[in-house]
């Protein structure tokens, strides 16, 4: 097991990661999800029906978390 974990580890030297979203659009991609995820939660406050959950509340839930992340992402964490 241990010498198939290392023969991945290597192969992965000449693979290198490249994410779907580049670093240079995070940001914009960050704040878009967010202003649209604010956008569907008050739409969402207006119309609260049953139908009206997997229609607009939870894409509006999806857009702010994945909205956060990119931002996070985006501004980076400096402690």
């Amino acid at each position: 097991m241990e010498s198939s974990l290392h023969q991945v580890w290597e192969s992965a030297v000449g693979n290198p990661f490249v994410p779907l979203i580049g670093k240079d659009s995070q940001f914009s991609v960050g704040i878009s999800l967010l202003i649209a995820g604010i956008l569907l939660s008050g739409l969402f406050g207006l119309n609260r029906s049953f139908l009206s959950i997997p229609l607009i509340g939870v894409p509006a839930s999806l857009a702010i978390a994945f909205g956060a992340v990119y931002m996070i992402c985006a501004v980076g964490v400096y402690v």
